[in-house]
């Protein structure tokens, strides 16, 4: 793209400039300090100019949206043409009170509903089992049966909306359940739109929601993968996740290479299944964190389009564009909130959410003020809302497509951010793929040494937090903060014991039986699971067959 004698005009030119006129400053205005890294911990140079790109290939590298390797958007248009689903994250307490929100959500301008389950949900249990005691509805909705399914979207057409759903270990029983609904409202299968998370990967390297063993898992999840194919094929049968990555600590280059890499897993575990990947790899998607940095998540972005692109058609030969093409929803970074001055995190949010649009997301949820110290409460909900609203209709950042490219810093930290990741890829390769290295400890240590760090920054001040290690005020304590009733529990103990009144457990019986032997052999188990959830039963009923015949895995203890 350059000349290779202007560019070395211009080096000997920015060296004198260097020398002169930047030393000169520097000696009556020092720079703040003598080294500035990105959010991640990476050097930031003073200036960037053309001969930090200097190998970039605007054909190889760049290209036009809507072609490979889609650095530039996966659309054409990209946001000229469709906004990103504004799709707020939501569920606490019962059916009946998360199904209001979705509903006060979609009057205030949602496009898309994402669903929070909470951790006995999450984990394959009943809220009946001692094990939920005292978590029933705290950090999402509790589903325990299709009964609960019916009413969290009661009133609201499957036909027409969106739905995510925040799940894993029993991201095939959900799935089930919420087809069931669509075929009780007269919404046939093949009509639904959707994601299920099902990113069990993820789970035993950052959050720890897991059931399985891990090729048990794999198989659930090639499941999906087939019978998605055939019966929801508007559906998304993964978001693979990279947010719980940085949540967990990790840097961008490592929430991009770990994240890829257990891409590559369920790739290909999906082609050892016998799937063919122009097949399934279209409804593959992507899930990722925007932190404060603005100009390093954008490039997080770019680079990550770029990658997978590139991965899809050099590793696994994919033929289909749209096998290439990295989708993503985004999450604003719940772990950059502060319990401290919390509205300091509308300002962060805002940051967050514009990165996110600017790199091309085709999906966002903004976290709200409050979700440091509670479940959010409407009026925080809104706010997070209106943010993408506001950038979507006031900020101009839309009007045209991915406006920060050509950009010298962008560029150079986007090529950075994908060698990085490469390498990280590269390494789990050399171990054995993502199950193994998982396995190993090594993608774990991996984000525990870079979450030290970081820490380590903020206690000594070296990095700044504003309102928690500076710029801190006298406060009171928060009022008005959203709490889940404890009654809670008892309500969906006593559901479960009408419901086990009321239906044909003799059918539940046959079906569970059906299920355990499609466990024991090596049918796909999703239409066995669908015929379960039909007779209404349970979540954990369905989940303890899995159980019973897969057993559960242990987490590996780093050392």
């Amino acid at each position: 793209m350059f000349d290779k004698e202007k560019l070395t005009q211009l080096q000997e030119s920015k060296t004198n400039w260097e020398q002169t006129t930047v030393n000169k400053s520097i000696s009556r205005f020092p720079e703040r300090k003598e080294e500035f890294q990105t959010g991640s911990g990476e050097k930031v140079e003073r200036l960037y100019t053309p001969n930090d790109i200097a190998d970039l290939d605007y054909a190889e590298d760049l290209g036009f949206p809507g072609q490979f390797p889609f650095t530039r958007g996966y659309q054409p248009t990209m946001h000229r043409g469709r906004l990103w689903t504004m799709r707020m994250y939501a569920g606490f307490a019962t059916a009946e009170e998360s199904n209001q929100r979705y509903k006060y959500l979609v009057e205030q301008g949602s496009t898309g509903l994402s669903v929070a389950f909470d951790l006995p949900t999450q984990i394959g249990y009943d809220s009946d089992h001692s094990l939920s005691e005292g978590e029933v509805g705290k950090v999402g909705v509790a589903i325990d049966s299709l009964k609960d399914m019916e009413i969290l979207f009661n009133g609201i057409p499957l036909d027409k909306v969106s739905t995510s759903m925040t799940i894993n270990a029993p991201a095939s029983v959900l799935l089930a359940m919420y087809i069931a609904v669509a075929e009780k409202q007269g919404v046939s299968a093949d009509k639904l739109r959707g994601t299920i998370q099902n990113d069990i990967l993820k789970e035993y390297i950052a959050r720890g929601t897991y059931i399985f063993p891990t090729e048990q898992s794999m198989r659930l999840i090639t499941n999906i993968f087939e019978y998605c194919s055939k019966n929801v094929p508007k559906w998304n049968t993964i978001s693979i996740s990279g947010y719980h990555i940085r949540e967990a600590g990790s840097t961008a280059a490592q929430e991009v290479g770990f994240t890829l890499a257990d891409g590559i897993a369920y790739v290909e575990a999906a082609i050892k299944a016998g799937l063919d990947v122009d097949v399934f790899a279209p409804r593959l998607s992507f899930f990722f964190n925007a932190h404060n940095d603005l100009l390093e998540e954008v490039a997080k972005f770019r680079a990550a389009r770029r990658l997978w692109a590139r991965i899809m058609k050099d590793r696994f030969k994919a033929k289909n564009p749209k096998s290439m093409m990295l989708k993503f929803h985004t999450q604003t970074g719940g772990s950059t909130l502060t319990a401290q001055q919390p509205d300091n995190n509308i300002i962060r949010v805002a940051i967050q959410a514009l990165a996110a649009v600017i790199g091309g997301t085709q999906s966002l949820h903004t976290n709200s003020r409050d979700e440091a110290l509670a479940l959010p409460t409407e009026d925080s909900v809104r706010i997070a809302l209106r943010t993408q609203q506001i950038i979507a209709h006031e900020s101009g950042v839309t009007n045209t497509i991915d406006p920060l490219a050509g950009s010298y810093y962008i560029e150079a930290k986007t090529k950075e951010i994908e060698d990085k990741a490469m390498e990280y890829i590269s390494k789990i390769d050399e171990i054995g793929g993502a199950p193994r290295a998982i396995d190993m400890g090594y993608i774990q240590k991996e984000i525990t040494d870079a979450a030290y760090k970081y820490q380590m920054e903020i206690e000594s001040e070296e990095r700044i937090v504003v309102g928690m290690n500076k710029f801190k005020i006298e406060e009171e304590t928060p009022k008005g903060l959203l709490r889940v009733d404890p009654i809670v529990g008892e309500m969906q103990k006593k559901k479960l014991v009408e419901l086990r009144k009321e239906r044909n457990n003799q059918a539940v019986t046959e079906r569970l039986e059906a299920l355990r032997k499609a466990c024991e052999g090596t049918d796909n188990v999703m239409p066995f699971i669908l015929e379960a959830v039909r007779e209404y039963a349970t979540l954990g009923e369905i989940c303890g067959i899995m159980r019973e015949v897969f057993g559960e895995y242990e987490q590996s203890v780093l050392l």
